[in-house]
């Protein structure tokens, strides 16, 4: 099992119906060339599935550098400082991406 997949099973882990309907929004994030990963706050379950280029969310977070996902998800990133750096990139509501930090603390 890829590092990516394992990372996305334990922030699923931790997800609460009350976290999810605090945050209530979609997020794709796209890591690397590949992985696209879908995180749907939106719904009662079933929260993080793998997506792909046709999947829709209300923002989406573009981390080119797999590395500096498992860094920013690990707490060696911070999440301004990957945006101030240009390693992630945030496509639609910039607000939404401000709520991320309690999903990935």
């Amino acid at each position: 099992m890829s590092d990516i997949k394992n990372i996305f099973k334990n922030i699923e882990s931790r997800l609460t119906i009350e976290k999810a309907k605090q945050i209530n929004a979609s997020y794709l994030f796209h890591i690397g060339i590949n992985d696209i990963w879908l995180i749907d706050l939106t719904k009662k379950s079933n929260w993080i599935k793998k997506a792909d280029n046709s999947t829709k969310a209300q923002c989406s977070i573009i981390i080119s550098n797999p590395k500096d996902w498992e860094d920013l998800t690990s707490g060696n990133l911070t999440p301004t400082s990957g945006f101030m750096q240009g390693k992630i990139k945030i496509k639609g509501n910039m607000s939404l991406a401000m709520k991320l930090q309690a999903l990935l603390s």
